[in-house]
């Protein structure tokens, strides 16, 4: 058995491909293999298929197009499992994972100094894609945030890929390539970096100068900053014709963390300015990490003014130690823009307040919707307080999938302060015949410090909302992450009494498509590198 997913949906059952149906089979069988082996509820599979235009026998209907995929695909592949629906996935059946799979062997063969054989691997992973993941489902809203990881985690891919080839003495036969893969993407600094090495390597050193003044006007054209240090080095390495650029001295590929990892604080005329930057510093201590200002303004002639403040608050935090840059522009569609801005950076995190419209009525807006669908990293909106966050992190934890981005969160913020990190779970309720949470606690503790290394203690609350609130009580910080349904139901009412009446400060997290702050440095994206545990056959 062997499903594709790396270009237009196919399966393949001994040696025929098979017929799968119409759109609404195929869309359903895309939405369970998004998440293999995992039990899909019912109620997921309906909004995913049909959004608001959901038919009054939706669960009819989808139990139809279930017996359908059912019937095309060998038996009990497709599981019923309450609530809903699990794809049965072989290791090696799913393309994504034999992409993954040959990307960490190159991985590896990399670190014992093997190139060639690295090289040979990478392509072999990138010689599966047929074409733009999904590409049938391109314009249905499920198969978005997918669509983008996977497009994410190909181009890591890729860049991985040229940078073993750079080291195997391939400059000539690359240029080409990556001046188109430049013109597609111009503000992303790590190709810019293979371009102008593979020039200087070819001979032709004023062309990656030349390569070097586009990518600084394009940086500054377009997002207001300049270049970052790893690509101002390059720059004058070039200059004196260092003899370390050379193929010939080179031995292992060059690292990713010459690139710089940073955090983005977006400030609004409403932000909680001091409180933002607390945050950001403290998580950029500890792994170190640049903060980038940034502050997008509707009126040109409120530029220079804006400019100039947060030159003010960048060298504050140059003067306490903290590497930071700065950006401000015009913008009309300001969640658009940051989150371009977000994805050209490659950051870890984006930092911004929690808007007042917001915590009144639990409904994102337009911008912050925005915001949250096109950013690749995890975004993070603050509600601050005016109690200390010297406290404990508190995390509710449900096991969904955007709490995990926010038990991240708490572990880096609880490592970088040396606070104890907790997660909360209801207690039980005999007399409903409710058992407490304290199994997927420890299950969701182990997982963290299997992975970050970071202990994390369990911590049992009475149901219901007032519950969570009574454990924040002590609590320096606490990180809620949202619903996976927050395109329909907002905040909902549980988060949204949290955010209002919580005592400590209260971060709501968003998981991204990329890896959150304490990945490490070489992973792609959360395909690749996730403190989730996989999810068991049975």
């Amino acid at each position: 058995m062997e499903f594709r997913i790396l270009g237009p949906l196919e399966v393949w059952d001994r040696g025929g491909e098979v017929s799968l149906g119409g759109p609404k089979p195929r869309a359903l069988l895309a939405a369970l293999l998004l998440h293999p082996n995992e039990v899909v509820s019912a109620d997921r599979l309906i909004d995913e298929l049909w959004g608001t235009d959901s038919p009054e026998n939706a669960p009819d209907a989808l139990r139809v197009n279930v017996s359908r995929v059912r019937k095309a695909l060998p038996q009990d592949v497709l599981a019923t499992r309450s609530p809903g629906y699990l794809i049965r996935v072989e290791p090696g059946e799913l393309d994504v994972h034999r992409f993954e799979r040959l990307v960490d062997e190159a991985r590896s063969l990399l670190a014992r100094g093997l190139a060639a054989e690295a090289s040979t691997r990478l392509h072999e992973a990138l010689a599966l894609w047929r074409g733009p993941a999904l590409a049938e489902f391109a314009y249905e809203s499920f198969a978005q945030a997918a669509i983008a990881r996977l497009k994410e985690i190909r181009l890591a891919a890729v860049e991985l890929r040229i940078d073993t080839d750079l080291t195997l003495g391939r400059h000539d036969e690359l240029v080409g390539e990556l001046e188109s893969l430049v013109a597609e993407h111009p503000l992303r600094e790590r190709l810019r970096i293979c371009l102008m090495t593979a020039l200087y390597r070819s001979g032709r050193q004023a062309e990656a100068l030349d390569a070097y003044q586009d990518a600084r006007r394009a940086l500054v054209d377009g997002l207001g900053i300049e270049p970052s240090p790893a690509l101002q080095e390059l720059e004058r390495r070039i200059l004196r014709q260092d003899p370390s650029l050379d193929a010939e001295a080179t031995t292992s590929v060059p690292a990713r963390e010459a690139v710089e990892r940073s955090i983005l604080v977006s400030i609004t005329d409403e932000s909680p300015v001091d409180a933002l930057l607390a945050v950001a510093e403290l998580l950029a201590s500890r792994p170190p990490r640049v903060v980038v200002l940034a502050r997008l303004v509707q009126d040109a002639a409120e530029l220079g003014a804006v400019s100039a403040w947060l030159e003010e608050r960048r060298s504050a935090l140059a003067e306490r130690g903290v590497v930071a840059r700065a950006a401000s522009f015009t913008s009309t569609a300001p969640g658009v823009e940051l989150a371009r801005l977000a994805t050209e950076l490659d950051v870890d995190l984006l930092l911004t307040n929690a808007p007042n419209e917001l915590l009144a009525d639990g409904v994102p807006d337009e911008q912050l919707t925005a915001l949250f669908e096109e950013t690749p990293c995890d975004v993070a909106l603050l509600v601050p307080r005016h109690a200390s966050t010297t406290g404990p992190v508190v995390a509710p934890f449900g096991g969904a999938e955007h709490d995990w981005a926010a038990v991240e969160l708490g572990a880096w913020f609880a490592r970088a302060a040396d606070a104890p990190l907790r997660l909360a779970g209801a207690a039980a309720v005999p007399e409903q015949g409710r058992r407490d949470a304290s199994r997927l606690l420890s299950h969701g503790a182990l997982a963290v410090q299997r992975v970050l290394g970071i202990s994390a203690e369990p911590l049992l609350t009475p149901p219901g909302e007032e519950g969570m609130l009574e454990a924040s009580r002590d609590a320096g910080l606490l990180v809620v992450g949202l619903s996976t349904r927050w395109h329909h139901e907002g905040l909902g009412a549980a988060r949204l009494m949290l955010a209002r009446e919580a005592s400590a400060p209260t971060l709501l997290v968003r998981r991204g498509l990329r890896p959150g702050g304490l990945a490490p440095p070489a992973s792609l994206t959360h395909f690749t590198w996730s403190i989730r545990p996989e999810a068991p056959l049975g």
